[in-house]
């Protein structure tokens, strides 16, 4: 019994009509009757009766029809999901990025993107991690690149790295010069950090007490760029040196790093488990992750890589 047998008598008991049938097949009538007889000899069956209208199914007929419908509807669903597989995904996948990252990762992210998948339309969002864990979680983002996540399971993550926090400093600081510094030496300095409950205040907090000591936070941002020029005239922060590579290069700041202990963070790549476009999303997320693999790899990214979580699917 062949596929292209079944398709001919379900056409055939479909359209009642051998003549019709020829016709919308583009099929002659000989050679339509004579897969009609192979299958009926095969079968052992009569399948259709012809009377003056036309022909019509027989019980056994009517059985064949059913199952042939059954069998070339799963064909035809299976050669739409193989030519599915091999097509470019496409679609529109919403990202969300850590500020501490996003001035890093975003361009060769979405450079990289544009080659590899010229039929996704990615839109990038920056924000802090505990805004973006909620827009994921309800479906706002697809993805996000999320810094210390404790927000509840049931959600597909994958760790990708952890990273220290530098003290960052203006370059003509006392401590700017030294290679590294205690963490107890902070004691004192006035800082501007983010405000409560941002992950990067938690973590310095967490840390201070760890160390036995407190910080002195003077002024509360959440605005990098406000923290970046309040540094310039004279507070210390505590930040990732990814995250502000470019102003650490042109020598706007200086980043020291901090030991006994060294503060430091992870960052997840988690996946909205509303995302309605899975192809495009599973292949953004494993892009992001090859992206920070290279980063991190080449030096660009001071971190190390990590691989605790699930991997997105």
């Amino acid at each position: 019994m062949e596929l292209r047998q079944l398709r001919y008598f379900l056409q055939i008991a479909e359209s009642a009509s051998l003549s019709r049938a020829a016709r919308v097949l583009r099929v002659a009538q000989p050679s339509l009757s004579q897969h009609l007889r192979l299958l009926e000899d095969e079968l052992g069956v009569e399948l259709l009766t012809r009377h003056a209208r036309g022909v019509a199914p027989t019980p056994a007929g009517r059985i064949l029809a059913d199952h042939a419908r059954a069998i070339l509807r799963d064909v035809d669903r299976s050669r739409e999901a193989m030519t599915e597989a091999l097509a470019s995904p496409r679609g529109r996948v919403v990202i969300g990025i850590p500020s501490a990252v996003c001035r890093g990762l975003a361009a060769p992210l979405i450079l990289t993107a544009r080659r590899r998948f010229p039929d996704i339309a990615l839109h990038l969002v920056e924000g802090m991690t505990g805004p973006l864990d909620e827009w994921v979680q309800s479906g706002r983002l697809d993805i996000a690149l999320l810094y210390d996540r404790r927000g509840p399971g049931g959600i597909r993550t994958m760790d990708l790295l952890r990273e220290d926090l530098h003290l960052i400093l203006p370059v003509g600081h006392p401590l700017a010069g030294e290679g590294a510094v205690g963490f107890r030496r902070l004691r004192g300095l006035p800082l501007v950090l983010p405000a409560r409950p941002h992950v990067i205040r938690e973590v310095a907090e967490a840390f201070a007490a760890r160390a036995d000591t407190e910080l002195s936070v003077a002024l509360d941002c959440d605005s990098l760029p406000a923290m970046l020029a309040l540094i310039g005239e004279g507070y210390g922060s505590l930040y990732p040196a990814f995250g502000i590579g470019p102003a650490i290069l042109r020598g706007d700041v200086a980043a020291v790093a901090i030991r006994d202990p060294t503060p430091d963070w992870r960052l997840s790549l988690v996946l909205s488990h509303k995302a309605a476009n899975m192809r495009a999303v599973a292949a953004i997320a494993h892009l992001v992750d090859e992206v920070v693999q290279t980063l991190v790899q080449s030096g660009h990214w001071k971190a190390d890589l990590r691989r605790t979580g699930a991997t997105p699917a």
